[in-house]
């Protein structure tokens, strides 16, 4: 929600026109341009993390697992 404030509150300096706008416009661009990659770019990354931590835990789990088995094999023989 705060990045969409930023966002419209940046749109007047990118999309104004008046006195000095040629000094201005460029600061609204880029403040508009690094809002929305910085949010496209959280948008992707962040099910990217969780779904490697998810797969880290699973395999972290099997090698237990498999640990254990191995284990109590060898206290059975």
């Amino acid at each position: 929600m705060t990045t969409m404030a930023a966002l419209f509150g940046a749109l007047p300096l990118a999309l104004g026109t008046g006195t000095g706008y040629e000094l201005r416009r460029p600061l609204g661009i880029t403040i508009v341009g690094g809002l929305i990659l910085s949010q496209m770019l959280t948008l992707y990354t962040t099910p990217v993390v969780y779904l490697t931590f998810d797969r880290m835990r699973l395999w972290v789990e099997r090698r237990r697992h498999a640990v254990r088995e191995h284990k109590a094999g060898l206290e059975a023989t």
